[in-house]
């Protein structure tokens, strides 16, 4: 008798073989959509993609990503303001006027640097909401993508990620900070800025000076790579103002600290805010005080407010009031900033700022 064995059947063997054609087939093409979706070739856009895969749903953005992209854009955008301040080509123009009366200028550095900042902070995070001071045309998109690397600096004083839910992002850009000194050449004043704000509080900071290529950041709770100096005068403080109204101040200012009080007249709140640090620039003016009494847009301190929080300094309406970074894009009750010195009691010292600044 012929030994026993197993018959296949040719029809079983065949079915067979045709399942595991198929469980390999599905395997290795969900494998392919997924490197191809980094590139920008899968069923999304190429811009939300490459962002990360958390914020691709709405879920969650890691903030120390967040911070690494910021301090991108903001120096994607300097390049664009310094090449277009350098070739002497603004295309000026006004917007209107601002409360107080003056041209609300806008340039050429203005538009092409938004375009920039926007587009890089959209693409890499596309469920955040994202405030700009300039128009984004819609028609004009540019997808630039980044590259996941967060640079080494960040690294060594932020160690580990922070998870917060996207819909609770807010980010406030500001692609030329100093427009009007910026036509006037007047270059040390000019900044570009971005600001992380979660639950309308103020928690990344980026403010980026492109014609010294200083950049200043700072998260709080996290880290930084700037600090406080390591004294201020609060007797006789140095405060700086804006240019445009350095005399109402300056008047305030005298009857309540005396005559010895320096008054230092700036452009730009990105700069002002840097006077008050310990910043490793020459053309940097140092203060103790920052006071604004009138009207202001969010995207202007937003980032200030975050960097002073981060290294315990403050920033509020004249009226001690914290500053909300959600809603309207503007406050009302003119702002004081200080670091290391009694804040509160410098807000009880000058009672009649606001009123003055609405005079």
């Amino acid at each position: 008798m012929a030994p026993m064995g197993i018959r296949l059947s040719p029809l079983g063997v065949a079915v067979f073989c045709l399942l595991g054609l198929g469980v390999l087939y599905h395997l290795y093409s969900g494998f392919l959509a997924g490197r191809f979706s980094v590139f920008g070739m899968g069923g999304e856009p190429a811009g939300g993609a490459a962002g990360p895969a958390a914020a691709a749903d709405g879920g969650t953005v890691d903030l120390r990503e967040m911070l690494a992209v910021s301090v991108l854009a903001a120096m994607r955008g300097g390049d664009e303001v310094r090449r277009v301040r350098e070739s002497n080509v603004l295309h000026e123009k006004s917007k209107g006027k601002t409360r107080e009366g003056a041209e609300d200028k806008m340039t050429s550095g203005d538009v092409l640097s938004n375009r920039k900042m926007f587009y890089l902070l959209k693409t890499a995070f596309p469920s955040v909401q994202i405030n700009t001071e300039e128009h984004v045309d819609a028609t004009d998109q540019e997808v630039i993508l980044w590259d996941r690397k967060i640079p080494e600096d960040i690294l060594k004083e932020i160690t580990t990620s922070k998870e917060v839910p996207a819909e609770s992002v807010t980010v406030w850009i500001d692609p030329l900070d100093a427009t009007q000194e910026y036509t006037e050449d007047l270059r040390k004043y000019v900044t570009t800025m971005v600001c992380v704000a979660v639950n309308g509080k103020p928690v990344l900071g980026v403010i980026h000076k492109p014609f010294s290529e200083y950049t200043a950041w700072a998260m709080v709770d996290g880290g930084s790579n700037v600090k406080a100096r390591s004294s201020y005068n609060e007797k006789t403080p140095r405060i700086v103002v804006s240019r445009s109204h350095a005399g109402m101040v300056k008047q305030v200012a005298l009857q309540t600290f005396g005559n010895q009080t320096t008054i230092i007249a700036a452009g730009g709140a990105g700069y002002k805010v840097l006077a008050l640090l310990d910043v490793p620039d020459q053309n940097q003016e140092k203060a103790d005080l920052y006071i604004h009494v009138t009207y202001i847009k969010k995207w202007d301190i937003c980032a200030g407010n975050a960097i002073l929080k981060a290294l315990g300094g403050h920033m509020t309406t004249l009226n001690g009031e914290e500053i909300s970074y959600t809603g309207s894009d503007g406050i009302e009750g003119g702002l004081l900033a200080s670091i290391r010195m009694n804040h509160q009691a410098l807000i009880r010292k000058l009672p009649d700022l606001e009123k003055t600044g609405h005079k």
